[in-house]
């Protein structure tokens, strides 16, 4: 049996040979991958074929659901074909549709994905080029066959294969196919403390993911734990919503001898397909800033009719950015701890770290994750580590049964891994020529590639890899990983409010001017109107340091006519200004709080927030107080509880500025350099 996978993945990929010049490079993997698959399964169906063929004749007129059953269980497989022909037997005449003839004599399951793959309009293609035959001759010859490769092998092939596809249309790839390198880190951090588990004889374990793709996160799954327990099952589970790459992984999944109806097509958030299920392990890449609004009602509905019983109870994120609602999806499929926990590895960008203050939707998530004591680790990746953008993004490992490692130490803590970290080495000469050394950054993590494959410019290697699950693994710190407490993460917004304290103008005109061309001063009768702007312009004093004194005058002066609070506070809205100079205004005996002054301070929750109200804002505004009326809704503590877990913050490092003679020695260089140039241009 074959172990050289790429070589059997390059010997199919030689197809495209035969397709330059008639298909654009993008489109061979719409043909390759099909006749792939194709191929692999009549080779896997060979032995049972005589006696699938033997039971048709003998079910044909049976229902249809009868049928399947029947011939399901006499193919020894979850799939099957009743047509007599195969990529041997097509003929040389007809056929086109002789080709489509035999796909449709596959089981439902089967044929469902090379319909999806717009395989019959693939044949009609070739066939116009006259490139049929040729390209169906070359792959009847492909050494498919079990006894060549195993499932695991050829899953290996066709994964290559997708990459290869990927690679090839890399201004799409981005969306449906995640790198390899961030799929095998993931992959590792989400199985590594379980490998004495994996280890074990008999083991059933399932996969899933909700953003299935092509399925690149469920095979390097299947392949982990192939490496640690050839003999251990793992049943993967998933949803995509692209049709194209739906049919690349149902297909992949179907190579590999998984039961293929796990793999749903469908948009996970507003359609789950997998509702009741549970799952031990979850991968997901959910697209980066996407807006939910097309599903918006949807989402709603779930969330006010269902709250906690659903997916999305601890809140909803903005929706202009739907990456949290697959992170509360996977969290909805975790198992409780008493049936062993589930493990999560997701890949989000830097938004759902700090996006939303105390009490949005955001926060609201985090909290939840990190208050359940979800949360274990986020790992930093570089930049420019994707097919289709260059931001940085984040990989967030969650169990719900951090007790069971590390003897409970990571309980209550969540561990930073600063992968993108760069270090610094000396090396080589400063600039000016001194003779002293220069900083050359290096990293330990990552490397450059050699072809850029659209945003994707660097990728991780096997040492950097190695070195960010070793360091997860162990629980440790050092220069790239640090360690916390939950709790500093979160914090309370209080309230700070300041006094009302006016001054009064009754004879600024300016100021009466804006008065009158208020909207609500057109509702007063046109008597009282005359008898307010006759009675300030009868005010003695240009300003008043008290409301109330104000006010008392003014109604003396109107002579009897009644002003409601209303018309009294658009009178003094107009003609008063704050001053820290003037009276308090009270109403009821209690100080009024002056909103325009009104302010917040995010206190840590590891801190009282009367110590820190006294140590930092009384200071400064002494007659400022906390607005106790403003409470947690879940704890009804005062102010707030919001939370970020501000990554960079806590791996920021001061660096010196560099000294000015430096910096005027290399300028002078810069100089001279500039005028030798300007010097060559008018010689």
């Amino acid at each position: 049996m074959t172990n050289n996978f790429s070589q059997t993945a390059a010997l199919l990929w030689s197809v495209a040979d035969i397709l330059r010049g008639d298909f654009k490079q993008s489109q061979y993997g719409r043909i390759i991958l099909p006749f792939t698959l194709l191929r692999r399964l009549e080779c896997v169906l060979e032995a049972t074929k005589p006696d699938v063929l033997a039971k048709y004749e003998a079910v044909k007129a049976m229902p249809l659901e009868a049928q399947d059953k029947l011939l399901t269980h006499t193919a020894q497989l979850s799939f099957y074909n009743t047509s007599k022909m195969d990529l041997h037997r097509l003929g040389e005449m007809g056929i086109a549709s002789n080709l489509e003839s035999y796909i449709q004599s596959f089981s439902p399951n089967a044929r469902e994905i090379f319909e999806h793959f717009d395989f019959f309009n693939t044949i009609d293609k070739l066939a116009e080029a006259d490139l049929l035959y040729k390209v169906a001759k070359q792959f009847a010859n492909a050494p498919l066959s079990p006894e060549n490769i195993s499932n695991y092998g050829m899953g290996l092939v066709f994964e290559e294969l997708i990459r290869r596809f990927a690679e090839s249309s890399n201004e799409t790839a981005g969306e449906h196919f995640t790198p390899r390198d961030i799929v095998r880190l993931t992959t590792s951090l989400v199985f590594s403390n379980d490998d004495d588990v994996l280890t074990q004889a008999g083991l059933v374990r399932s996969i899933y993911d909700p953003t299935a793709g092509t399925g690149g996160f469920l095979s390097s799954g299947m392949e982990y734990l192939h490496e640690l327990n050839e003999k251990a099952s793992l049943s993967a589970f998933g949803q995509e919503l692209n049709p194209e790459s739906y049919a690349i992984c149902k297909a992949d999944m179907l190579i590999k001898g998984q039961k293929v109806d796990n793999i749903k097509l469908g948009n996970t958030l507003s359609n789950d397909l997998l509702r009741n299920d549970k799952f031990d392990y979850m991968l997901s890449n959910p697209p980066f800033g996407v807006d939910w609004k097309k599903i918006q009602k949807f989402i709603n509905t779930e969330y006010t009719d269902k709250g906690f019983e659903g997916r999305f109870g601890a809140g909803l994120p903005r929706v202009s950015d739907g990456s949290l609602l697959f992170l509360m999806h996977l969290v909805s499929k975790m198992r409780p701890k008493h049936e062993g926990g589930s493990r999560i590895g997701i890949i989000l960008n830097g938004s759902p770290l700090f996006t939303g203050g105390a009490g949005s939707g955001e926060s609201e998530i985090r909290r939840y994750i990190l208050e359940n004591d979800l949360l274990e680790a986020i790992v930093a990746l570089p930049s420019d580590m994707f097919y289709n953008t260059g931001i940085s993004t984040y990989v967030w490992i969650l169990s719900s049964n951090k007790g069971a490692s590390h003897n409970g130490a990571r309980k209550g803590k969540v561990q930073l891994i600063n992968a993108s970290k760069e270090r610094a080495k000396t090396g080589g000469r400063g600039r000016s020529g001194g003779g002293e050394s220069d900083e050359v950054v290096e990293n330990i993590f990552y490397a450059p590639m050699r072809k850029s494959l659209g945003s994707k410019r660097k990728e991780l290697t096997e040492d950097g890899i190695e070195t960010i699950v070793k360091t997860y693994g162990q629980f440790i710190e050092n220069d790239f990983s640090k360690i916390f407490d939950y709790h500093v993460f979160g914090y309370r917004r209080i309230t700070v409010e300041r006094p009302l304290q006016l001054a009064i103008y009754p004879k600024d005109q300016t100021r009466v001017a804006a008065l009158q061309a208020d909207n609500a001063w057109d509702k007063l009768d046109q008597a009282v109107q005359y008898s307010v702007i006759d009675s300030l312009a009868g005010f003695t004093e240009d300003k008043l340091l008290s409301r109330d004194a104000f006010l008392k005058e003014l109604m003396k002066k109107l002579n009897g006519i009644k002003l409601s609070s209303v018309q009294q506070k658009l009178i003094v809205k107009h003609l008063g200004e704050h001053d820290d100079d003037a009276q308090l205004c009270k109403a009821k005996g209690r100080v009024e709080a002056n909103p325009d002054l009104r302010d917040f301070e995010n206190v840590p929750l590891t801190e009282s927030i009367y110590k820190y109200f006294d140590r930092e804002v009384i200071p400064h505004v002494p007659n400022a107080w906390i607005d106790k009326t403003k409470t947690d809704p879940k704890d009804h503590e005062v102010g707030i509880v919001g939370y970020e877990i501000p990554f960079n913050r806590h791996f920021y490092e001061y660096a010196s500025p560099r000294e000015l003679e430096d910096i005027d020695a290399d300028l002078d260089i810069v100089s001279t350099e500039i005028m030798q140039l300007l010097n060559e241009v008018h010689s």
